[in-house]
């Protein structure tokens, strides 16, 4: 049977208590009823002052002189209560300052005195770790910028603030133009990097007060806080613009995007935060849909009212049943004799509640859902046969562009849709021009030289949509049957202004001429830009100054009203 030795009482308390404080916390300590250190664990001497001496010292000494008197309170309260108290100091330790979290406990000796133990937990890793998770769950984890999540409480706030002062505020929806491109070409890798440098320059636009957040993809919303002018947003507006112009040097790619952007307002285009992020991002919508590169303020009057997606793309279906998609035409001129040598055709969608929905809602839908691949054979068909409509009322040979998606080009049918086009309208090779993105290229070079080579073989046209905009490579020009280079409408709104501008389209005329390619120049708007690009020798152009994209009908009364000329293409 185990005997306990005989210790006398006092002995027994005082080594329990130096056991205890051996093993329990990072800093524990003996007080006396003053608050001064009767004694120290040797953790923590040696964690605290391992070079000096504690006993005699308060412990409130040891904490950053603006907090002393907490643990001085902490002490009184722990003595008068009977029982105990805590408290989180900062403690100067030898080598920095940590945070601790301190349990003061008062006891009665045998004398009757009262004494305290204070034991102190170093939580300076379990703060940064929560401080870490609170950064996770309200910042974006590529880009560092605040989520959704984060900018819906700072909308909030906006909003509060808004209402007490009697002073608005801006949302400004704004996405890249081009992202995609380069992601399918070149690796989301890339495309990573691309977005934390983007998200620095638009950073870089604002002012502290204001609010950059990523909400998903390449798509961002800034908030501007306090009463903004119409003309000190567009500032803000055109300094983004012209931040992400600037070409990406990126893994020894020179990248070229653009932003468009939507901009709406407190409270003048929505009173809470779901209005406002949608008329923001209908502005979006309309900046892009009528050239990209460019700002589009909300307007109460002219916008449709927006639909949420979801709704969107169940009425696709149902729109493809229906026969509710529709092709517009917009006419590409000669440069120098200014005559219609052809069309473009684009889709369009007139829903029977709704109007007119913009392409860029529901094309990537399309391209996601595989819609596309049905629609753009369709596209393809339709337009063919529209074409030969057209040259009966012109007289003369036309051609026909159409724009082919990176899901409809690798879909295993492809090359048979483009041959049931032809068959169809009956359209000579030459007649037809095929426009796809370098993003097509990049991705599977092998399968787009098959492909491409198989429909050059028929005598159809190939045209690189958007020159310039994604992983521009001179070795494609040679290694793929390329016939025509789209000069995108970002290299064009600024000319002739813009040096920069200048000599991009000079170059890729240039080239161009000299590799035997015929050019297209986007978006030109004024007869500035069209004198300029003549004069450089672009062989064509399109664009607001020569033709909307029309109907049938209104496409027909243009080709009419030019006069006639012979084919180039």
């Amino acid at each position: 049977m185990f005997v306990m030795p005989d210790i006398p009482p006092r002995a027994n308390l005082k080594i329990q208590l130096e056991n205890l404080m051996e093993a329990a916390g990072d800093a524990v300590f003996q007080l006396n009823d003053k608050g001064e250190i009767l004694s120290a664990s040797k953790r923590t001497i040696e964690l605290i002052k391992p070079d000096g001496i504690l006993i005699g010292l308060l412990l409130s000494d040891l904490a950053v002189p603006e907090e002393n008197t907490l643990i001085s309170a902490a002490v009184t309260q722990a003595i008068q209560s009977g029982r105990h108290s805590q408290v989180n100091v900062q403690i100067k330790t030898h080598a920095s300052v940590h945070c601790f979290d301190f349990l003061i406990t008062a006891y009665a000796t045998g004398q009757g005195n009262m004494e305290l133990l204070a034991v102190g937990r170093n939580i300076a890793q379990q703060l940064a770790t929560e401080e870490s998770l609170r950064h996770l769950a309200t910042h974006d984890a590529l880009t560092g910028l605040p989520n959704r999540s984060l900018l819906s409480d700072r909308l909030s706030m906006a909003m509060a603030q808004a209402r007490r002062t009697g002073k608005g505020f801006a949302v400004v929806a704004l996405d890249l133009d081009g992202f995609k491109k380069i992601n399918d070409a070149l690796g989301h890798p890339v495309g990573d990097v691309l977005l934390r440098e983007a998200s620095m320059r638009l950073r870089d636009t604002l002012r502290d007060t204001d609010t950059l957040a990523r909400v998903g993809g390449d798509e961002f919303i800034a908030l501007l806080p306090n009463a903004l002018t119409e003309a000190d947003i567009q500032i803000v507006a055109r300094r983004m613009i012209a931040a992400i112009q600037l070409p990406f040097e990126i893994q020894g790619h020179a990248l070229y995007v653009s932003t468009s952007i939507g901009i709406a307002t407190y409270p003048n285009h929505g009173d809470n935060e779901v209005a406002l992020l949608a008329h923001a991002d209908l502005a979006l919508y309309r900046a892009k849909e009528t050239g990209k590169a460019r700002y589009v303020l909300y307007d109460p009057q002219t916008f449709t009212k927006p639909v949420h997606d979801v709704s969107i793309e169940a009425a696709m279906f149902e729109a493809v049943k229906n026969g509710e998609f529709l092709l517009h035409y917009q006419p590409v001129v000669d440069a120098t004799t200014r005559q219609i040598m052809g069309f473009e055709a684009l889709m369009r969608w007139m829903h029977p509640d709704l109007g007119l929905v913009p392409p860029i809602q529901f094309i990537p839908m399309a391209e996601n859902n595989g819609l596309i691949t049905l629609l753009g054979a369709w596209v393809l068909k339709a337009a063919c046969v529209q074409i030969r409509h057209f040259e009966e009322a012109a007289g003369r040979q036309l051609y026909i562009s159409v724009n082919v998606s990176p899901r409809q080009f690798r879909n295993d049918h492809f090359l048979e849709t483009v041959d049931e086009a032809m068959k169809l309208s009956d359209l000579q090779g030459s007649q037809l021009l095929l426009e796809i993105t370098e993003g097509i290229l990049m991705s599977d070079p092998d399968h787009a030289e098959t492909l491409l080579t198989a429909i050059a073989a028929r005598g159809v046209r190939i045209a690189i949509d958007d020159f310039g905009t994604g992983y521009s490579s001179l070795a494609y020009l040679k290694r793929f049957p390329i016939n025509t280079l789209k000069i995108d409408r970002t290299f064009v709104k600024d000319l002739p202004g813009s040096v920069k501008d200048a000599a991009i389209c000079d170059v890729v005329i240039s080239l161009a001429s000299h590799l035997n390619l015929n050019t297209i120049a986007e978006g030109v708007e004024d007869e500035q830009q069209l004198q300029f690009l003549a004069k450089q020798g672009c062989t064509l152009i399109q664009g607001f100054l020569t033709g909307h994209p029309m109907l049938p009908d209104e496409a027909i009364a243009a080709l009419k009203a030019n006069s006639a000329a012979a084919f180039v293409i």
